[in-house]
């Protein structure tokens, strides 16, 4: 029967042992990772769905151009379980306490996106570090509150509750080195280029700004993405996302100006140069500073 149907075009084999009906295939590349994910859980079920693949679940940025579903196949298993290496697979050895663990909207086992952002982060250089954190301490905020709000993601208490998470995390994991990093993670931090731009604004030695920092202006109040309160300096780092809209250019330019009216000086840099030429951004900083 299995044949039959898959000659047909009617089934699809994700894996030895693992099959979909060939209409429930969906076109988005993330979708395929997962159902391969659960496909290898399946035949596996004493593994766990971790670390890109588990980011890509929860939704977590990614620290480069690079796509979590790009990765291969992602599981962790306890130390003595057993598996078959398969091409485009990778097994990761690891303690899974039930505390670390969760389930997708599908039912299937992951790792918590505090664990996953931690197994993510280690070996990472600080600002692609902050991206994985920084966004799993965005979760954590964010299940700490019925409807969470912006003020929620610099709530004193909030935020050291998500902090608390990752370091309970790392402490599991033994990696110690992890924690001067965690302690500087601020769920505030709304993108993977805000989180990247503070990594290498702290790495230059330059004054740490405030992230979402409300500013009251004429037009309601603003939150920058960076905000130097001793120097009256506004940092805006710019990404496609903050342009998706036909007019978002507009406001944009609109938001900067009512800022310079009322005193303020303005830094701004792409998401692209961040990621690519980062001395660059940094000079630029560093200059708006002692300006």
């Amino acid at each position: 029967m299995l044949r039959t149907q898959l000659s047909s075009g009617r089934l699809l084999r994700l894996r030895s042992g693992a099959y979909i009906g060939a209409s429930r295939w969906p076109t988005d590349p993330g979708a395929q990772h997962i159902l391969l994910a659960h496909a290898e859980q399946v035949v596996n079920p004493e593994a766990v769905i971790s670390h890109e693949s588990a980011a890509l679940a929860w939704g977590l940025p990614t620290p480069s151009l690079a796509r979590w579903y790009e990765a291969p196949i992602s599981l962790t298993r306890a130390a003595g379980a057993r598996h078959r290496a398969r091409p485009g697979v990778v097994y990761h050895l690891g303690p899974l306490p039930d505390h670390h663990l969760a389930r997708d909207g599908e039912g299937y086992r992951l790792t918590t996106a505090a664990r996953t952002a931690v197994d993510l982060a280690r070996g990472l250089p600080l600002p692609e570090a902050f991206v994985v954190l920084d966004g799993a301490a965005r979760l954590a905020c964010a299940a700490l509150v019925a409807q969470p709000r912006r003020a929620d993601f610099a709530n004193p208490r909030l935020v050291r509750a998500a902090r608390e998470q990752l370091l309970e995390a790392a402490s599991v994991r033994h990696f110690s080195g992890l924690r001067r990093v965690i302690q500087l993670v601020e769920p505030a931090r709304e993108s993977a280029i805000e989180s990247l731009s503070a990594g290498h604004i702290l790495l230059a030695g330059l004054p740490t700004p405030i992230f979402q920092a409300p500013i009251r202006t004429p037009l309601g109040t603003l939150f920058p993405d960076c905000y130097w309160p001793d120097h009256d300096l506004v940092g805006e780092a710019d990404g496609a996302v903050k342009y998706g809209q036909a007019d978002a250019y507009v406001r944009e330019k609109e938001r900067e100006q009512v800022l310079r009216d009322l005193g303020y000086r303005m830094v701004r840099w792409l998401g692209k140069e961040i990621l690519t030429r980062p001395a660059v951004v940094t000079d630029r900083i560093a200059r708006a500073l002692s300006g």
